[in-house]
C-alpha cells in the first residue's frame, strides 16, 4: 500500500507540474489581444531596425516585407538619404581588428545600404570599441554638407564623418559632465542619440545623466532638458530615455524606457512636465519601448523593443496600425517623412483619451510585479531570443517552480519501481 501511495503522490506531482505549465502558457495564449493589426491604407513604407538581429526591415501597409537586410550583428538608428538610401548604425560583436584595444572586440559606426532589387551595402564606417555592449553607435545622421553626425557611446561625443571617413568636428561631453579615467572602460554616459536642429543645432540624448542637451557646434551646450519630479513613475526622464523628437522649443517626445512609457513633455515656466503619455496600445503595455515620430497624419509611430513590434497610435491611444517588427526592435521611421523636427504636438486635451493618460502603466500584462528575479531573467531571454510577446515573468516563475516538481514525482515513481 505504501508503494502505491507512493507512486500515485509521484504521478500527482508529475501531472500538476505539466499541467501549470500547460495551462499559464495556453492559458495566456489564447486571450492574449493580437499583435498585428494591420491594412492597406499606411502612406510609404515603415523602416525597422533589430537590435538584436541586426536586420533592417521595410514593411508596407499590410504587414509584408518589401525588403531586409542584415548589416551586422546589432542595428540600430535608421534613415532614408534623399537619394533613396538608408544609413544605418551598426555593431558587430567578436571582431579581431581591434586598433588599440584587445581581441575579440567589437566594431561600431554605420553603414549605407542600397535597398534596391537586390539590397546591397554600398558604404561603410566603423571604429574599434573594448566591447559590443554599451559601446555601440545608436544614432547617425546625415547633414546638409555631405557629413554623417555620430553619437560614439564608446567615447561619449559627437563626431562628424566626410565620406573620405574622416572625422571633421568632435564635441566631447566631458566639457560638461566628470570624465572617468577611461570612458570606455564603464558605461558612463550612454549618449544614445543625436538630432539636427538646423543651424548647427542638435538635440543630445545623455541617458544615464537623465538629460536632453542641445549642443551648438562652437557654443557647445545651449540648453539642458533634465529629468524632474522625486518617484520613479513621475519622472519625465529615468535612467533610459531613448530617441527624443524635437516638436518645438516647448514640446519634446520622449521614449521613456526604464517606465515603459513614451510621454510628450511641455515647458511651462521653464518647468518641464508631462501634458501626454501612453503605456499600453492595442490591450498590450509596453515593454521597453525605444522610439516614438510624431507623423505628418498626427499619430505616433512606437517601437514597443521587448514585445517586438511596431505599432501606430492615434492621439485618443486608439491603435491604427501594428506589425512584427525584427527581434528586439530598436527604431522605426514612416518613409518618407522619417523623424520631423517642428512636428504636431498634443496637450491636456487629449491626456486621458483612449489608452493615452497622464502616466502609469496599463494594458494585457498580468502579474508583472513582485518578481524581479524572474523580471530579469525575462528581460535577458528577449535579448537573446524571440519569445513570444505574449510570455512574461511570472511564467517563468510557474515554469521554474514545476520542473523540481516534475523531477521529484518521477523519482517518487522511480523509487516506487527499484523497490516493487
Amino acid at each position: 500500500m505504501r508503494s502505491l501511495s507512493r507512486r500515485r503522490v509521484g504521478w500527482t506531482l508529475v501531472v500538476a507540474a505539466v499541467a501549470a505549465v500547460a495551462l499559464s502558457l495556453g492559458g495566456t495564449a489564447l486571450v492574449a489581444p493580437p499583435i498585428e493589426k494591420t491594412d492597406d491604407t499606411r502612406d510609404g513604407a515603415t523602416l525597422a531596425t533589430g537590435q538584436s538581429d541586426g536586420v533592417v526591415t521595410a514593411f508596407d501597409g499590410t504587414g509584408d516585407v518589401v525588403w531586409n537586410i542584415d548589416v551586422g550583428d546589432k542595428a540600430f538608428d535608421a534613415t532614408r538619404l534623399d537619394d533613396g538610401t538608408v544609413l544605418v548604425a551598426v555593431t558587430y560583436e567578436d571582431v579581431e581588428d581591434c586598433g588599440r584595444f584587445d581581441p575579440p572586440c567589437g566594431r561600431t559606426g554605420f553603414k549605407i545600404v542600397d535597398p534596391g532589387s537586390d539590397p546591397r551595402v554600398v558604404r561603410e564606417w566603423t571604429i574599434p570599441v573594448r566591447g559590443a555592449k554599451n559601446s555601440e553607435v545608436h544614432d547617425v545622421e546625415p547633414l546638409p554638407s555631405g557629413e554623417i553626425l555620430v553619437a560614439d557611446m564608446e567615447y561619449e561625443r559627437l563626431i562628424t564623418v566626410a565620406e573620405n571617413g574622416s572625422v571633421t568636428w568632435r564635441w566631447n561631453a566631458s566639457e560638461r559632465y566628470d570624465e572617468p579615467a577611461d570612458p570606455t572602460a564603464t558605461d558612463w554616459l550612454h549618449v544614445n542619440d543625436v538630432d539636427t536642429l538646423g543651424d548647427g543645432r542638435y538635440l543630445v540624448s545623455v541617458r544615464n545623466a537623465d538629460e536632453l542637451l542641445i549642443v551648438e557646434r562652437g557654443e557647445g551646450v545651449v540648453e539642458v532638458i533634465e529629468g524632474v519630479a522625486d518617484g520613479r513613475a513621475d519622472r519625465v526622464l529615468f535612467e533610459g530615455q531613448h530617441n527624443p523628437q524635437y516638436l518645438s522649443d516647448d514640446a519634446l517626445l520622449v521614449a521613456d524606457s526604464e517606465n515603459d512609457r513614451i510621454v510628450e513633455i511641455h515647458r511651462e515656466n521653464d518647468r518641464w512636465t508631462i501634458a501626454w503619455s501612453m503605456a499600453s496600445a492595442n490591450g498590450l503595455a509596453f515593454d521597453w519601448p525605444r522610439d516614438a515620430d510624431r507623423l505628418e497624419n498626427g499619430n505616433t509611430l512606437i517601437t514597443d523593443s521587448r514585445r517586438h513590434r511596431v505599432v501606430e497610435v492615434a492621439p485618443d491611444g486608439s491603435t491604427v496600425w501594428s506589425v512584427r517588427g525584427p527581434h528586439l526592435v530598436y527604431e522605426a521611421d514612416r518613409l518618407s517623412e522619417g523623424e520631423r523636427v517642428g512636428a504636431q504636438s498634443y496637450g491636456d486635451a487629449v491626456a486621458s483619451d483612449g489608452e493615452a493618460s497622464s502616466g502609469g502603466r496599463d494594458g494585457f500584462s498580468p502579474f508583472d510585479g513582485g518578481l524581479p528575479l524572474f523580471g530579469a531573467v525575462h528581460e535577458s531571454l528577449t535579448h537573446v531570443v524571440r519569445v513570444p510577446y505574449w510570455l512574461r515573468p511570472w511564467h517563468l516563475a510557474v515554469i521554474a517552480a514545476a520542473i523540481p516538481t516534475a523531477v521529484a514525482g518521477l523519482a517518487l515513481v522511480w523509487r516506487n519501481r527499484s523497490d516493487e
